[in-house]
């Protein structure tokens, strides 16, 4: 069985790895490093000490922490470590609004995140210590890096060469996927992790909010099955309300229509999560474990492996 590489976006970020074993998250505290190792979260790295307007992850990489989940986890943040970029402004990211966090810095380059790669995989090697799992998480949406495809195949090669047993995984909000070269990037990872909170273009505005005007689910949807079940869909389900209006999507008006469109896709594996940190906008409130118990079963129902995290 191979190990795990993970190439992640910001969880509550804009992408949240949802797992059930609060030990996990893709997260690094700047103030104690040490006491971070003790304080583990969702998704396999350490908490994450925030400054009022969200959490921020080191760049281009950062840790390793030990996850029981995932094993020994090293992370790979592909956008300026000084603030968020992002395709997606949610009300519930863990980073903050993106008119928080304009960072001064700019991308890592290709070249840069392919030297502190090899620099950290040797430095692991020597001290005999190997990574299960490289996750590219951050400040934002890791496709928007301007040379992804490149990154990625870099990535690939120095995996073969320091750790070939590790897997490497995207976490992605799936806005970029109409970019042919995002598009062959995520075929080339082993775990290609898409968002999708609804199939609801009117509540994915209210929500997720892309930044482009452009932004249609139908067409992202229409891309994720051109994977041909080489992808997991990550969906995250909360309750509360925001400038007024009730953003709750728990219910059958939004997965039903959210089922049919999973059975479309055809993903190999569905993970169903909910808030889990401070999110910028201040009434919303975790979906119920009953809740989603509820959902995840009509996911197994058709067919497809469902992970929940509470």
């Amino acid at each position: 069985m191979r190990a795990l590489v993970f190439v992640c976006t910001p969880m509550n970020l804009c992408v949240q790895p949802p797992v059930a074993d609060t030990t996990d998250c893709p997260c690094v505290n700047f103030d104690s490093m040490e006491e971070n190792q003790r304080k583990t979260h969702q998704d396999g790295f350490p908490d994450l000490q925030a400054d009022g307007h969200g959490r921020l992850f080191p760049s281009p990489v950062f840790g390793p922490v030990h996850s029981r989940r995932l094993g020994v986890s090293l992370g790979v943040n592909l956008l300026p470590a000084d603030g968020k970029v992002c395709s997606f402004d949610c009300i519930y990211c863990e980073c903050g609004y993106n008119a928080e966090r304009r960072p001064h810095q700019r991308f890592p380059s290709r070249e840069d995140v392919r030297e502190a790669l090899r620099t950290k995989l040797d430095s692991m090697r020597q001290e005999g210590v190997v990574p299960d799992v490289l996750t590219f998480a951050g400040n934002g949406e890791p496709t928007l890096h301007p040379e992804f495809l490149g990154v990625i195949e870099d990535t690939c090669r120095l995996r073969d060469e320091f750790c070939p047993q590790a897997r490497i995984t995207v976490l992605s909000n799936a806005a970029e996927l109409m970019k042919d070269d995002v598009f062959r990037a995520l075929q080339l990872v082993d775990n290609n992790c898409l968002k999708l909170d609804t199939v609801s273009q009117d509540y994915i505005r209210r929500v997720d909010r892309p930044v482009s005007a452009r932004y249609d689910v139908t067409k992202v949807i229409e891309r994720m099955k051109q994977f041909r079940g080489h992808c997991t869909i990550q969906t995250l389900f909360l309750r509360g309300r925001h400038e007024g209006c009730d953003v709750g999507n728990t219910g059958d008006d939004y997965v039903g229509p959210w089922l049919e469109v999973l059975r479309e896709i055809g993903p190999q594996e569905v993970q169903v999560y909910t808030i889990d940190r401070q999110t910028p906008s201040p009434l919303l409130e975790k979906a119920t474990p009953q809740e989603l118990d509820r959902i995840a079963e009509q996911v197994r129902a058709l067919g497809i492996a469902c992970q929940v995290s509470y």
